[in-house]
């Protein structure tokens, strides 16, 4: 396996609140302890991760579970894919419902591209700044306490706003997802926005790359029926099962 995709599977598993052993990643990568010691030596330099006896965990900078900065790095080309055939289920004049996430923060990137009228509507403090910068979209801000990590509001007052609106689209940003238990994540404030969402809106799209598939987080948000079309990267694999299951992956 190459160096970029151990790095992002050992980012992955920090970010999933885990602490990694070198002997664990050695079996589960398929190389060598020694080439794991030094994967872990070099994110360490870089500030990603703390290097420690036998393993690694989050340096104390990145210690809150829902860490935006340190989720942004992890996988970027294969959100950026999935985002990329989102765009393809907007109309004019839809209004678009999109909550926090660094999957939105990327789908915001090429939607700002988009010469298109249409309304997006977010929690998403990361996405305003840089949907802003297309006067094509119109864009309601919607309030709530502000969580700096996660770059976004949130609750009773967030809730209450988001339920104003009925979407034509909402582009859910959500942690994981397997056959089992459906759609799981660890954002515990942003689960009630994202079970709205799903609830008021016409469509349901998640927007997750393949990273986040076959995976268990912290709660659960949604089962596979409550989305209408899961959107994912060409990377992603045994999509048969939740096929099987009557979910339509794109």
């Amino acid at each position: 396996m190459l160096y970029t995709k151990r790095v992002e599977f050992i980012l992955q598993e920090l970010q999933l609140g885990k602490s990694v052993k070198v002997a664990d990643l050695s079996k589960t990568l398929q190389v060598s302890v020694d080439t794991i010691r030094r994967d872990l030596k070099a994110l360490e330099q870089e500030g990603l991760i703390k290097y420690v006896r036998g393993g690694a965990c989050l340096p104390d900078s990145m210690l809150s579970f829902s860490n935006f900065t340190g989720r942004e790095i992890v996988n970027a080309q294969l959100k950026r894919e999935a985002s990329r055939k989102a765009l393809a289920y907007i109309k004019e004049g839809d209004i678009v419902a999109i909550n926090s996430g660094t999957t939105n923060t990327v789908l915001a990137q090429e939607l700002a591209g988009l010469n298109k009228r249409f309304t997006v509507v977010t929690n998403n403090y990361a996405a305003l700044t840089i949907l802003m910068q297309n006067p094509l979209i119109k864009l309601i801000s919607i309030g709530g306490d502000v969580d700096g990590l996660e770059r976004s509001s949130y609750g009773a007052q967030c809730v209450r706003e988001f339920d104003e609106y009925i979407p034509d689209i909402a582009f859910l940003s959500i942690n994981a997802v397997n056959a089992l238990d459906g759609f799981t994540d660890f954002r515990l404030n942003e689960i009630p926005i994202i079970k709205l969402l799903a609830k008021n809106s016409k469509r349901v799209i998640a927007v997750m790359d393949s990273s986040k598939f076959n995976k268990i987080s912290k709660r659960k948000v949604l089962a596979l029926d409550d989305v209408d079309i899961l959107i994912t990267d060409s990377q992603a694999k045994h999509l048969e099962t939740f096929i099987k299951e009557g979910l339509n992956v794109k």
